[in-house]
């Protein structure tokens, strides 16, 4: 691959932080956006915490006609894109409607407006709309809104691999634009917060019980009960490295370099988990020893037996304790298919700003994990590469590599004073 691809434009909206100043900020700071989940009650359920986004209003960034039609999933996509698209600047006529395309992902935001719908036509009488058929309509509603709303007519796809669905939406849309398409919005956005959501998210057995918002999601810490679910996610803009050159554009934040998915093997099976296999593929396709990562941005589930595989997967690749570990997400919770983009602009920003966010309460990791946290308090440290891991349930492994763009040389002076005969 000769051509590069940048990302110009970043769109976020977290449960401590909407927009992505206000998220870096809060990410820094190691302030949270977890606490006990308000938009329905939860007094009787075993799982009250959450990471919920607060202060946003749709109806302020939105269309009131889009407001019937769209649920939080949705609202948050748009307006990630909308946000994404302004910060790469790029102005009405910088390319053709088919030269920008959409790539989105999207693991359960389905709930809430399935389940609003389910009881509207099931009113109907039993049997007038079947649950599946809804679903998959809206795991494309995302690409579609976005691709209606920006007349983003080049090539599109929805995806759905959980946690790991964001990054794979990366992957697909760099793989797009080096297929051909200058510029394509990506990323993923998830919210199921409603109570048909919540009880699906309960039943995966995996949602910490804990009642204290600053000791509920533990990733790598030897009390880790389990992990917050959230919602929120981000929206990037990825562009040609000739696009971007062409039109001007005003920042870049990193490259893609690299990208990979492999799929865990059967349980009981002899082999290994396939994430330390995604890690290498993606360094492999980004042309980089482990030793040229700078900081790794863990998938931490905050689930002891994973987050074991995890620092195995990591400590086996770099060697022991050899390279920073962060997870910025016990801040905001497990986002599913938006927190892998998240990640990503977190570690362009780690890149802009030379340091690594910490990792939220964690404080005792187990020796045996073998790997180095960035704990209680930001590390000062260059960044010019990181990788980023997520996992989905059911096998699904992804991992991508940002770096820094060098800066383009200046141009040779002209010396205009006169000659000398």
């Amino acid at each position: 691959m000769t051509e590069k691809v940048y990302v110009t434009g970043i769109g976020l909206l977290a449960p401590n932080g909407v927009g992505l100043e206000r998220y870096w900020e809060a990410a820094l700071e190691g302030r949270t956006g977890i606490g006990t989940l308000t938009r329905f009650d939860v007094s009787g359920y075993p799982i009250r915490l959450a990471g919920q986004i607060d202060d946003f209003d749709a109806a302020g960034h939105l269309p009131s006609r889009l407001l019937p039609q769209t649920d939080a999933s949705t609202r948050f996509a748009l307006v990630a894109a909308d946000w994404a698209l302004a910060d790469a600047k790029i102005e009405q006529g910088a390319f053709a409607d088919y030269e920008m395309g959409v790539v989105t992902s999207n693991a359960s935001g389905g709930f809430e407006f399935t389940h609003r719908e389910f009881k509207k036509l099931w009113s109907q009488g039993p049997g007038s709309v079947s649950v599946y058929e809804s679903f998959a309509w809206f795991y494309a509603v995302n690409t579609g809104q976005i691709s209606i709303r920006h007349q983003l007519r080049g090539p599109s796809s929805a995806l759905v691999a959980e946690q790991a669905g964001g990054l794979d939406a990366l992957g697909h849309a760099r793989r797009t634009v080096l297929r051909g398409t200058p510029m394509v919005v990506t990323g993923g956005v998830d919210s199921a917060l409603d109570p048909w959501g919540w009880v699906a998210q309960i039943s995966s057995g995996r949602l910490s019980p804990a009642t204290d918002p600053h000791r509920a999601y533990l990733p790598f810490d030897a009390d880790a009960c389990g992990y917050v679910p959230g919602e929120g996610g981000a929206l990037l803009v990825l562009e040609s490295a000739g696009a971007a050159r062409s039109r001007a554009a005003q920042h870049v934040y990193g490259e893609i370099a690299g990208y990979a998915t492999t799929f865990d093997p059967p349980a009981g099976s002899s082999r290994p988990p396939g994430l330390r296999r995604a890690a290498e593929l993606a360094l492999a396709d980004a042309g980089l020893a482990p030793a040229e990562i700078d900081v790794v941005f863990a998938d931490a589930s905050g689930v002891r037996e994973l987050d074991r595989a995890e620092a195995a997967a990591i400590s086996g690749l770099f060697g022991p304790g050899a390279v920073p570990v962060t997870a910025p997400k016990a801040l905001t919770g497990r986002l599913y298919s938006g927190g892998g983009p998240v990640d990503v602009a977190g570690a362009l920003l780690s890149i802009r700003d030379g340091v690594i966010p910490p990792s939220g309460g964690t404080t005792d990791v187990p020796g045996e994990y073998g790997i180095d946290l960035v704990r209680g308090a930001p590390r000062p440290c260059r960044v010019r590469s990181a990788l980023v891991l997520a996992r989905g349930k059911w096998g699904f492994n992804s991992a991508i590599v940002v770096r820094a763009v060098p800066a383009e040389p200046a141009p040779p002076s002209v010396n205009t004073s006169p000659s000398r005969s």
